[in-house]
């Protein structure tokens, strides 16, 4: 897995954006919210938002760790992307991206589109 995968699987939704935060962060954005962060250091390492029953389980995983200064939302940091295969990061990234995404408004989802 390498960050143009990464990319790829993020610009695969709808209605992503992405940025450059905090100077060395890739961040993809929905709606305003940020649901994945891509650290651009080596070794590349990705966080991103899990739900409240797999954050436990996920964070105490091997390379996994809770995001600093995210965890308290259930965010976790990945510390090697080299760790997690393609399909799970799929997963992740995907469920991310809906775990932010449903808590927008209705109205906000609508103009989202699907």
């Amino acid at each position: 897995m390498n960050i143009e995968s990464i990319s790829s699987i993020c610009r695969s939704l709808p209605s992503v954006t992405e940025e450059i935060k905090w100077g060395n962060d890739l961040c993809f954005i929905v709606g305003g919210k940020m649901f994945c962060v891509v650290l651009l250091e080596n070794p590349v390492k990705i966080s991103f938002k899990v739900p409240d029953d797999e954050f436990e389980e996920l964070s105490s995983s091997t390379g996994i760790i809770p995001a600093p200064y995210a965890a308290r939302h259930k965010w976790v940091l990945v510390e090697d992307i080299r760790v997690m295969n393609k399909k799970k990061l799929e997963h992740y990234i995907s469920q991310s991206y809906h775990l932010v995404r449903s808590k927008f408004s209705k109205k906000k989802q609508d103009m989202l589109g699907k």
